[in-house]
């Protein structure tokens, strides 16, 4: 199995993604901490893929929160190996694309909150002789977007970056980092305008594959940054968008 004996938190494992993510780590031999702050979908999760599975609450917006994530794993199952920081919220469901309120709520959620769980997860993967740390941007990242508070753009940009200097700072302690940029993908829990399916019959014109992703398409890249089959890989960036941005 491609992640037998590892250990892995995952943030926004209730729903989407992180959930597919999640069942898939289970499912390669990792015992897997689902931190959320939807606490019943996540323990639902846990639930589901079984004893491999712990659920912890997350308010990724909290150090203290990230704290206490970090040491119950290292509690309960002896080391951290991988950190995915998915959690996120979209910038789409504004209604006032220049609302200081909305930035600073998106930039709390989408780039402090992965800060928070690098800065945490860090010492847990030294003490355990090296790790692999996944954050979840996205093309909105690379590139402008429609239909989106600008945050969006700004904290997506802001992973992007944070994950190379994490990459560069910490390559000396065995620990890689990557991200994952997601395209067009079903909406989001958080969406707004960019689940309107005019908007998105619109998007996927500009898309080479003229479809949106799944969000197992992007589990699976998260499962092979994560992996040993990766080893040699840090500081990169895969896209995985169906073309969108080779354009």
């Amino acid at each position: 199995m491609r992640l037998a004996g590892k250990v892995a938190i995952i943030s926004g494992a209730a729903s989407g993604m992180g959930a597919a993510t999640a069942r898939k780590f289970a499912r390669e031999g990792a015992k897997v901490v689902i931190a959320d702050v939807l606490e019943r979908e996540g323990r639902q999760i846990g639930d589901a893929i079984g004893a491999s599975a712990r659920f912890e609450p997350l308010d990724v917006t909290k150090e203290e929160s990230w704290a206490a994530v970090v040491a119950a794993t290292t509690r309960h199952f002896g080391k951290l190996d991988v950190l995915v920081n998915n959690a996120g919220i979209s910038g789409s469901a504004e209604q006032d694309f220049y609302s200081t309120e909305a930035w600073h709520r998106i930039m709390a959620v989408n780039a402090t909150g992965v800060f928070f769980g690098i800065k945490h997860a860090i010492p847990a993967m030294i003490a355990n002789g090296g790790g692999s740390i996944v954050n979840l941007s996205s093309i909105a990242g690379i590139i402008g977007s429609e239909h989106v508070h600008m945050a969006y753009n700004a904290s997506k940009a802001a992973v992007r970056l944070m994950t190379k200097s994490v990459a560069v700072q910490h390559a000396k302690d065995k620990i890689r980092a990557n991200s994952v940029h997601p395209g067009v993908m079903p909406p989001m829990r958080t969406s707004g305008r960019t689940a309107d399916p005019a908007v998105r019959t619109e998007r996927m014109r500009v898309i080479p594959m003229r479809r949106p992703g799944e969000v197992d398409e992007v589990a699976y890249a998260i499962l092979f940054l994560a992996s040993d089959e990766s080893s040699y890989i840090t500081g990169s960036e895969i896209h995985v968008d169906g073309g969108a941005i080779a354009i």
